[in-house]
């Protein structure tokens, strides 16, 4: 694959809004057209540099602003799609079973891809009939992240804290909450249902979904248990009402967070927020440890986007190039060195970009990384990197979207008491066997 390098700062065509997703207006030979994603630092804007430096004749347009998928699969059967599009890879093996992205095959093999260079669950997300159907992008995991000043508060050591004896995992959560008229003032335990269900279900033995993809197991009963489980800890802590009040007060993303105020004494996250917290409160005193099976064994998900070609693209050659350029090792490495000298004459620390390209990591925690001395990157790093090649995805589902939404649904409705876990989990699971059968995946 060629050497792509930065060579120049080439102004960027960003299109907002324009014409909807697709192309149509834009059929010249080198118009490109993406959309589902951002330019909100470095990573995206260096990134794209680098394909612009490469391909100055390609005209490229950017739809920036979230990815609608109602908007996308109607903007393919309706035959005008834009040339790129960026999707979280849970979703992706619904959208290639409707036949909405195309294989890569030809494209890897063209441009030479090694395939072995992307961390295995994060391909297997793109990964559909044995074909590759988009190249992975960002790579997240989750740990957990605990306050260590609640925790000695309350007399408990925090890396003693962990998912792996759940009974025990009650007694703390009590112990570490603070309600007051029955409404919380602190959060013990947040377990991040329904978002993190599948991590709670794998922890006690248990998957959401067949390996092919074509069986969903939501009624499983050790998927009811964890459901029961997860729902009883936000019972304790007020119900989902007073709960989930209380934490939308957070400033997750400022200086005043949840760990820094003491409104939260622990849960597991998202591994992109350890570097949230290293940059708005360095001086955060928290431990950073992995999420636990029942076992005691690490456990984590991992998550992320990744570039795809919709069905009908009109330039699929040059998206082609544009995706192979945006996830290789050498662009990665680019933007990552981007990224930490913008953060440097900030005077902020640059706590690493985590890929789903092995390889890339691999050069930017050698070559890149620069902590500045910041005790929680120095401390959360080695624990990511440590997860990363451990991590377990869902199958790939021809269902894949109607499955979220089943198991998501299933879970609010115990967290708001319309059901109890077996009727939710039970409804959950006709919900998906009818979306399977509806795609043809049983």
């Amino acid at each position: 694959m060629r050497r792509l390098l930065v060579t120049a700062v080439v102004p960027l065509l960003v299109v907002a809004g324009c014409g909807g997703l697709g192309s149509r207006g834009a059929d010249a030979p080198n118009t490109l057209v993406a959309t589902g994603f951002g330019l909100p630092d470095e990573h995206a804007t260096a990134r794209v540099a680098v394909f612009r430096a490469a391909n100055p004749e390609v005209d490229l347009r950017i739809n920036e602003g979230a990815f609608d998928e109602q908007q996308f699969l109607s903007a393919v059967a309706a035959g005008d799609p834009p040339d790129l599009v960026y999707a979280e890879r849970r979703k992706l093996g619904s959208y290639a079973a409707r036949g909405a992205v195309l294989s890569l095959a030809d494209c890897v093999r063209e441009h030479d891809v090694d395939l072995a260079q992307f961390r295995d669950a994060a391909l297997r997300q793109v990964t559909y009939r044995d074909e590759v159907h988009g190249l992975p992008d960002f790579a997240n995991v989750r740990l957990m992240i605990i306050n260590n000043p609640v925790a000695r508060a309350a007399g408990l050591d925090p890396a003693a804290l962990s998912t792996t004896d759940w009974p025990a995992l009650v007694e703390l959560t009590d112990r570490l909450s603070r309600l007051e008229g029955g409404r919380p003032q602190r959060i013990g335990f947040d377990p991040k249902v329904p978002e993190f269900l599948p991590m709670w279900a794998k922890a006690n033995g248990a998957e959401l979904v067949s390996g092919d993809g074509r069986d969903a197991r939501l009624d499983d009963p050790r998927v009811v248990e964890a459901v029961r489980f997860t729902a009883d800890l936000v019972r304790r802590q007020g119900g989902w009402a007073s709960f989930k009040a209380f934490r939308d007060t957070f400033d997750q993303f400022g200086a005043a967070n949840a760990y820094v105020t003491g409104q939260l004494a622990a849960m597991p996250m998202e591994s992109w927020y350890i570097n949230t917290l290293a940059t708005n409160s360095p001086d955060a005193d928290v431990t950073i440890a992995p999420f636990t099976d029942r076992r005691g064994e690490p456990l984590t998900e991992t998550g992320g986007q990744a570039w795809a070609i919709p069905k009908g693209a009109r330039h699929p050659e040059l998206a082609c190039r544009f995706l192979v350029t945006m996830t290789s090792t050498d662009t990665w490495v680019a933007a990552a060195t981007a990224r930490r000298d913008t953060l440097a004459r900030a005077g902020k620390p640059y706590g690493g970009t985590f890929t789903a390209n092995r390889v890339a990591d691999e050069r930017i925690f050698r070559e890149v990384f620069d902590p500045k001395g910041n005790r929680i990157l120095e401390l959360g790093v080695p624990q990511v990197l440590s997860l990363q090649d451990k991590a377990f995805a869902v199958a790939p589902s021809p269902a894949a979207s109607e499955l979220v939404r089943a198991w998501e649904g299933g879970v609010n409705r115990v967290l708001t008491g319309r059901q109890s876990p077996d009727e939710a989990m039970a409804q959950a699971q006709r919900e998906a066997e009818r979306a399977l059968k509806r795609v043809g995946g049983r």
